[in-house]
């Protein structure tokens, strides 16, 4: 009898330096009060029109800021509860809600995923990026079969999104990461998608285990937060352990970001500078503004 000897399983693994989210992420979680996110003046109007739901939460901003404040090399504030309205961390983290989304392209993705389907239409073992024959003759009668017009939101994922999310951690960069997780034609429904932050992963084999910060998951469990997908089965779906209510995971990509200096919003009332070891004349002006929400579980 002779053995065949299966060949080593290929491994990668790459984490940004410095980041775990239990030392580097904020100290609360993505609970904040029910009260509007700013108030906009308007003309013959004594009372400001409130806009946005502060008790949806601002994973989104609470994302970007943790990455702000990972590139400009500054611990998280000490404080264990939430910002209240009207605090310049508050302001800051709704500045980078609104940031976050990406308007209007942003907000036409996140439209796109949730609305998109969770088969394939067609052939359904169809491998990614692979057409059918006589894919210019599909549909004509007697002539070629039908094809894959449209992958569903999974793979699509998969395919086009993890080559860019790897390509950030292996060069060291946190990648914020957009987490569709209703499947729904209602605009109204966008609100229950979610918003993460990759900053490690392992790929054994086919197999990718993403570690993400999860803003809704509390300190004790923070380091624990994965997704999970294989490459060569993308249809067989995408585990994790995000905490959004028990929803899947239909689909995620890649969000765009740019940096934001977050020491102003360090600032605690009286204070002349942020609390981060700047001098009065390193402090940098700052003005905050805010803009409207929609989130995640």
């Amino acid at each position: 009898m002779s053995q065949s000897r299966e060949p080593e399983t290929w491994t990668a693994r790459s984490a940004v330096p410095g980041f775990l989210p239990s030392t580097r992420a904020f100290r609360f979680t993505n609970t904040f009060a029910p009260q509007s996110l700013l108030d906009v003046r308007l003309p013959r109007m004594r009372w400001g029109l409130g806009i946005g739901d502060a008790s949806r939460g601002l994973c989104g901003g609470m994302i970007f800021a943790v990455r702000d404040l990972h590139e400009a090399g500054l611990d998280p504030p000490p404080d264990t509860a939430p910002p209240e309205r009207g605090s310049p961390l508050y302001a800051y983290l709704v500045r980078r809600l609104f940031a976050s989304f990406d308007l209007p392209r942003g907000v036409a993705r996140y439209y796109a995923l949730t609305y998109g389907p969770d088969a394939v239409d067609g052939h359904a073992n169809q491998k990614i990026g692979q057409n059918a024959p006589n894919r210019r003759d599909a549909g004509r009668p007697g002539q070629g079969q039908p094809y894959a017009r449209r992958a569903d939101v999974g793979r699509r994922s998969i395919a086009g999104e993890w080559p860019r999310i790897r390509l950030d951690l292996d060069t060291g960069r946190l990648s914020p990461l957009g987490i569709i997780t209703v499947h729904s034609a209602d605009p109204r429904r966008l609100g229950l998608n979610h918003q993460v932050l990759a900053y490690a992963y392992e790929q054994v084999g086919a197999a990718v285990t993403l570690r993400v910060h999860d803003p809704n998951t509390a300190l004790d469990r923070a380091d624990d937060v994965t997704m999970s997908f294989d490459l060569a089965r993308p249809d067989a779906g995408i585990d994790h352990s995000i905490s959004i209510g028990g929803r899947p995971v239909r689909a995620f990509f890649r969000s765009r970001y740019r940096w934001t200096d977050p020491r102003p919003a360090l600032r605690r009332v009286g204070d002349d500078h942020p609390r981060t070891g700047l001098s009065p004349t390193q402090a940098i002006p700052y003005a905050c503004s805010a803009s409207d929400d929609r989130r995640s579980g």
